[in-house]
């Protein structure tokens, strides 16, 4: 066996997270991590050595973007207003997080979401309350 492939081997079990699509909110978040980490160290170069991992990171991203149509940047009352539509919901369906007024306000922006707001909607959506925050 040659040296770079026992190195591989050794190391696989923390290289080879990075390699598989996100399948939810938080592992799309450690693939944007990765990428720009990549892209840091010079994957942006089509010439590093680190180029084709950065590829590879910017297509499994680029999937779960269009698998989940959702914008990377997106605010917490957009990510909100996306799970709201996906899953044919109107504010009054949403009464755990307060009145429809609370809601409206989250949704437009005028309010901003808390901890317990995160928590409930993260548990209904099975997504990571850190996209509300």
């Amino acid at each position: 066996m040659n040296a770079r492939l026992k190195t591989a081997i050794h190391h696989w079990s923390y290289v080879a997270p990075l390699l598989q699509p996100a399948r939810n909110a938080k592992e799309y978040a450690q693939l944007v991590e990765a990428l720009d980490a990549a892209l840091d160290a010079g994957g942006a170069d089509e010439k590093h050595p680190l180029a084709r991992l950065a590829d590879y990171l910017g297509e499994l991203v680029a999937e779960y973007e269009a698998r989940d149509n959702m914008p990377a940047a997106a605010s917490g009352a957009d990510v909100l207003r996306f799970l709201m539509a996906r899953d044919n919901l109107r504010q009054v369906d949403l009464a755990e997080l307060g009145s429809q007024g609370v809601v409206s306000e989250l949704l437009s922006g005028k309010r901003e979401f808390n901890a317990r707001h995160a928590k409930v909607l993260a548990e209904r959506f099975g997504v990571s309350a850190a996209m509300f925050l």
